[in-house]
């Protein structure tokens, strides 16, 4: 029997739960003439936007019927999952009802590959393009692309969506042979340069100088690894980010901490990957973006290449590293202030600004900065020295807080 909308939904909704390249920062108002939607309104969520605004995204796939037997994927070929497949319209109607019902701000579209990649990627871009062109829709797009798909079908993607991104899956392309023998590295790789190339040429003006290209994902691209499904350890992992934001300048690389999917396939493990292990890797790779580490300078928080998952990478760092601190706070260096457990890039920015106009004491810099707890034992000021306790044995257990709610954000 046919499915019906609703159904189709439900299942399609829940297979796009495993896809964790979901964030609409960067997009473009579209503020000229006349049309539905909006990138900055507010609503129900489902992504967070770097300053924590929430923003709501139809997130689901196009289709989970797929030609590839991933083993890690629970829509692979020999899974024996309930299937569906919407027609483009469907999804077109479907994001415009829910717009104007305000419980979404925009769609995240992707798919399993049901024929080809170019007839997939062909019916994603369809969906974009007719949103954008027919109805209007100036709310923000986010669509997957498939390895493997046209050159010029990557490039109308671009002309459509905010963001895009291809998953690279595992972090290392022997892991991706073993457990997706029928995908190719190399696709990849040409996927997302070809992306990178054609959002630095819409940055740029034309040769003449008297117009621009065409927008082109004005926010960027993405990817996305699974963690925890082969050997692979934290420090190859953020090794290969590395590489990846160095080589294709992705806004973010996202972590899919490994669960098994009630389908079992051979060569996986049998229990889930910690989700502390991904909140980790993520503070990590913040430590490395935001707060001007190396990754070899991150060697000293990966024993036998794991990080500590008792206690976030930089105090990590920090507790090695003890002949770095005391950190003076009316003098050192911003460098040198991020480096501080307790101190992040805001707050570091607060204490400059706030010492051009005087001495900070103890007062000021809980005032600046929030807590004391996690800054004292790395910093001096007028009022305050450290003393022994930087060399505490028992600092790490004194400066660990009490389980709580992760974040992705910490200073």
């Amino acid at each position: 029997m046919p499915l019906n909308l609703l159904q189709k939904l439900e299942i399609l909704a829940d297979a796009a739960k495993y896809d964790a390249s979901c964030a609409s920062s960067g997009g473009e108002k579209r503020n000229a003439g006349k049309g539905i939607g909006s990138v900055t309104g507010q609503g129900i969520c489902h992504a967070f936007t770097p300053d924590g605004r929430c923003v709501s995204l139809l997130k689901i796939l196009l289709t989970n019927f797929c030609i590839y037997d991933c083993t890690y994927c629970p829509s692979r070929r020999s899974s024996n999952v309930a299937r569906a497949r919407f027609q483009v319209e469907e999804v077109v109607r479907l994001t415009l009802d829910l717009y104007r019902r305000n419980c979404i701000e925009g769609l995240f579209l992707s798919s399993g590959i049901a024929r080809s990649a170019d007839d997939t990627m062909s019916d994603i871009v369809r969906v974009a393009k007719a949103l954008r062109l027919e109805h209007g829709f100036r709310g923000y797009i986010h669509l997957k692309t498939i390895p493997g798909a046209s050159a010029e079908l990557l490039d109308e993607a671009g002309l459509y969506a905010d963001r895009l991104s291809m998953n690279v899956e595992m972090p290392t392309e022997a892991a991706l042979q073993r457990l997706a023998p029928e995908k190719s590295a190399l696709d990849i790789k040409r996927g997302l340069a070809r992306t990178r190339a054609s959002i630095e040429a819409a940055a740029e003006p034309s040769r003449m100088g008297t117009s621009r290209p065409a927008r082109f994902a004005p926010a960027g691209q993405s990817t996305q690894m699974v963690v925890g499904a082969d050997s692979s350890t934290d420090r190859d992992i953020l090794a290969a980010t590395t590489r990846l934001y160095a080589s294709y300048r992705l806004e973010r690389v996202y972590f899919s901490a490994f669960t098994p999917t009630g389908h079992p396939a051979s060569g996986l493990p049998d229990r889930p990957a910690p989700l502390l292990r991904e909140h980790r890797l993520y503070q990590a790779d913040w430590l490395l973006r935001f707060y001007g580490f190396s990754l070899v300078e991150l060697d000293d928080a990966l024993p036998d290449g794991m990080l500590d998952l008792s206690i976030d990478p930089k105090l990590a760092w920090a507790l090695v590293h003890r002949d770095a601190f005391p950190v003076d706070i009316n003098h050192a260096s911003r460098e040198m202030l991020l480096r501080v457990p307790g101190i992040g890039t805001r707050a570091a920015d607060r204490i400059i600004a706030a010492r051009r106009h005087g001495t900070l004491r103890l007062a000021e810099l809980k005032r600046l900065t929030g807590s004391l707890k996690r800054v004292q034992p790395f910093i001096l000021t007028p009022d305050w020295k450290p003393g022994a306790l930087i060399e505490d044995a028992r600092l790490k257990e004194r400066l660990v807080p009490a389980p709580r709610q992760l974040s992705l954000a910490f200073s």
